[in-house]
């Protein structure tokens, strides 16, 4: 009875000062260091064309999103690591690390010559740094989470942990922010330069892109000083004095049929769906709008920028909802209307964005011919294959056109072609392929760059920074309609992510609980999640429909909402 009462008056309480300094000091690092690992995915469109300069242009849509799925796919080993780290020398100094390792890989990124002056070595190195970043990651979310966590009263460990879960928001809306301010301000002073293959690129385009990454070294300072002035968990200097630390965390956590049971419940019953959804709704929508509906970067950032001004504070409503009802309504509710919403909101995106292209998609019947085996699935991590094929050609000419397309078999050795309505029939063999298929595409009714119906924040590039004003130039419907559709997918991944980090630790003893926390969190995020741009690009350009990529987020969100609804047990009375 008197434990429940010193529960309730703790639940009942404000934040204390102490605790506000340790949530404060755990986001603010936490933005920084992921500030340093989303840079790559807001800039991932300019990189593709520097480092894989050599490849069609969806194939560099395609390479630059792996590369930035490489750092993903790492960060379970980061898990591993940092999470064992963690578990035996403590929360503290692991996360110190963490982001040493990862302000330095940032840093050496901005440094990294591109494709034209190392060849092959430069993309091999880029990714390496990559999965130095995704190692750093690996390590950083579950320290963060359990560090503030094991702060936390009880009955308020979903608001406490919601801080830290709103730093990957806000880290993306700073990376932006820095992004278009150092583009207003590159682009006004320097011109633009011409490529070795006769285009052009802006400055920002051609170097200017490396100003953001090296900035992150004052980032990595300021988090330093941050981290180093922070004391340890008070949870785990218990567990030190009375002597039960682990000294296998990894053993335990998951060679214990139990703990590894409940791993597995974890990650494809909450992490799996919540990862798609908060990567659909702050990294697809940024790519589908630059590379499928032709928006340029400038607005794109700007409008998702608002959508996550507008959305990060629900993050913290749905967490302290959360501490009310449970973790799993909340998260699993969040993956389930994620399912049921993509596909209607992304054909409103589209018709919202670009008009002529939805009526062009809808209108225009154009169909590859092509022999089967013809035909790749234009998906490889390590970018040595080519796609030289004439199927291949094909589909990756009409997909960087956004050209909705169906495929016909053809006769075994039979070059591909494509052919419209009206009997038109192009070759992609033939050394005019991309000026006609252009040509043909507009004649047909597909909008070109510069189409005045597709939204448009207007910038004058000779006035600099004084266009950050246009920041502001949000006031048509077209815009704002965009803006509520992106604001409602991050409200499906508010409620997906908000209460995460708090039903995680609460699943697992403090014991093994860095190393617990961390590698179901960093499978989810770093396989399911950061897969995702890149596979469902990939199968957009298999299918010919810019939409059939959303089928990967949609089955993974509802076989997380049914997964956990029925398999995952309520944690959130677990004050352990």
């Amino acid at each position: 009875m008197a434990e429940a009462t010193r529960n309730g008056s703790e639940a009942s309480r404000g934040i204390s000062a102490e605790e506000r300094r340790v949530i404060a000091a755990s986001s603010a690092g936490t933005v920084f260091e992921w500030y340093d690992f989303y840079l790559y995915g807001a800039l991932a469109p300019i990189i593709g064309a520097q480092f894989f300069s050599a490849y069609t242009e969806t194939q560099q849509a395609i390479f630059a999103l792996l590369t930035f799925a490489a750092g993903f796919l790492v960060r379970p080993f980061g898990a591993v690591v940092f999470g064992r780290l963690g578990d035996i020398v403590g929360r503290k100094y692991t996360f110190v690390m963490t982001v040493v390792l990862m302000g330095v890989a940032t840093f050496a990124v901005g440094l990294l010559p591109g494709y034209e002056t190392l060849g092959l070595a430069a993309p091999l190195a880029l990714i390496g740094l990559r999965m130095l970043q995704g190692l750093a990651a690996g390590g950083e979310y579950g320290g963060a989470a359990i560090y503030v966590a094991e702060h936390a009263p009880p009955g308020k460990r979903g608001f406490f942990t919601s801080f830290v879960n709103t730093t990957s928001a806000l880290a993306l809306l700073l990376s932006l922010m820095v992004i278009l301010v150092t583009q207003l301000a590159i682009d006004a002073s320097y011109p633009a330069i011409t490529t070795s293959s006769g285009g052009t690129r802006t400055a920002f385009e051609s170097w200017g892109w490396r100003i953001p990454f090296l900035l992150s070294i004052v980032l990595l300072a300021i988090s330093l000083y941050i981290r180093l002035a922070m004391n340890e968990s008070p949870a785990f200097l218990r567990i030190k004095e009375e002597g039960r630390i682990s000294s296998a965390p990894l053993k335990e956590a998951f060679q214990d049929r139990r703990n590894l049971g409940t791993g597995l419940l974890a990650l494809f019953g909450l992490v799996a769906g919540q990862a798609v959804v908060w990567y659909t709704a702050h990294f697809y929508t940024l790519f589908f709008m630059q590379k499928s509906l032709k928006v340029d970067p400038f607005t794109v950032n700007v409008l998702l920028s608002w959508a996550i001004v507008i959305s990060v504070p629900f993050v913290v409503l749905f967490s302290r909802l959360s501490d009310r009802i449970g973790r799993k309504p909340v998260i699993l509710g969040g993956c389930a209307l994620a399912a049921l919403t993509y596909f209607p909101l992304f054909d409103l995106l589209a018709r919202t964005a670009n008009p002529a292209l939805h009526r062009a998609q809808a209108s225009v019947s154009i169909t590859v011919v092509a022999d089967p085996r013809d035909c790749s699935f234009q998906f490889n991590p390590t970018g040595a294959a080519k796609f030289r094929t004439s199927c291949d050609i094909a589909k990756s000419a009409l997909t960087a056109s956004s050209a909705r397309y169906a495929t016909e078999d053809a006769h075994v050795g039979t070059p591909a072609t494509v052919r419209f309505r009206d009997g038109t029939v192009l070759s992609p063999s033939s050394d005019d392929f991309a000026k006609a298929l252009t040509v043909k595409l507009v004649a047909e009714g597909y909008p070109g760059p510069a189409h005045p119906e597709t939204v448009r924040i207007a910038v004058e590039p000779e006035r600099g920074l004084a266009n950050l004003w246009q920041v502001f130039d949000i006031a048509t419907v077209q815009k704002l309609t965009i803006i509520a559709i992106m604001v409602l997918m991050m409200l499906w991944a508010a409620m997906a992510y908000g209460p995460m980090a708090a039903a995680l630790v609460e699943l697992f003893p403090v014991h093994i609980r860095y190393t617990a926390v961390s590698l179901p969190y960093h499978i989810g995020n770093g396989w399911f999640g950061g897969l995702l741009p890149a596979t469902a690009f990939a199968m957009v350009a298999a299918s010919g429909d810019m939409y059939f990529g959303l089928w990967y987020p949609v089955v993974v969100a509802a076989a997380t909402a049914i997964i956990g609804w029925l398999w995952v047990p309520e944690t959130y009375r677990n004050t352990d």
